[in-house]
């Protein structure tokens, strides 16, 4: 819906008690604004009016462009119970809409991933085929049946993940039936990270030739760790020291 400075307090602020209502600050002259409101609008109507956007033309509305300091267009605040809770400037590509969105309210593919089953999981990578949080487990799910292309296949649309990566680079290794990791992985489908952490830095040297994808497991289960895990930046230096 389009709004003015006459309707922003009635349609934005008293309507974001109760719901999420985004604002999309634009004008007709940005282009990056007209490539974002598609994006934005297909993202919001995956929510099944979760939540609702509203559009505010900064030329013809200086007053609500000017109180909330919009300098740059196309700006992007969601406002939740009278207050803006999350904002960014400028175009966007779709993953970083849905992030930003899924702060607000889950996509119906995020509900569906967090259901975790096999069937779930599928229906959310139909729905969006690059969440992570779906594509890993479901790979994990085929991985153990040793559905392996497939797993692999999954994993092939969520680059920039560190443990969909991670995980690739293990089937590659099992394909390329490396014997010597093998307790490795036992370790680590036991949940024993460490043992398995150990197992993996011990065996990278300089010259094995399968040096890089044991790395990227080891990168993998680190990312899965977390920042926060104590140990992280401890293996970081082992896998360093391994590696050069």
């Amino acid at each position: 819906m389009d709004v003015t400075d006459a309707t922003f307090q009635s349609a934005v602020i008293e309507r974001s008690h109760t719901s999420p209502v985004v604002v999309d600050f634009w004008a007709a002259w940005c282009g990056p604004c007209h490539m974002l409101a598609p994006v934005l609008e297909r993202e919001i109507e995956r929510r099944d009016g979760a939540i609702e956007l509203a559009k505010l033309d900064v030329d013809a509305n200086p007053q609500t462009a000017q109180s909330f300091g919009i300098q740059g267009i196309p700006a992007v605040k969601a406002f939740r119970d009278g207050k803006v809770v999350a904002e960014f400037v400028g175009a966007q590509p779709a993953l970083a809409v849905s992030r930003f969105l899924d702060t607000l309210a889950p996509s119906k593919a995020e509900l569906l991933a967090r259901n975790g089953d096999e069937a779930s999981l599928r229906q959310a990578l139909e729905l969006e085929p690059e969440r992570v949080d779906a594509a890993v487990p479901l790979a994990r799910i085929l991985h153990r049946r040793g559905e392996l292309d497939e797993a692999t296949e999954v994993l092939g649309h969520v680059p920039g993940s560190f443990a969909a990566d991670g995980l690739a680079a293990r089937i590659k290794l099992e394909k390329a039936g490396l014997d010597g990791l093998a307790p490795a992985f036992e370790a680590l489908d036991a949940g024993d990270k460490a043992g398995a952490l150990e197992l993996l830095v011990s065996t990278i040297r300089p010259t094995h030739p399968q040096r890089d994808a044991i790395r990227r497991v080891v990168v993998g289960i680190l990312d899965e760790l977390g920042q926060d895990d104590p140990s992280v930046a401890t293996w970081r230096r082992r896998l360093t020291s391994a590696l050069y």
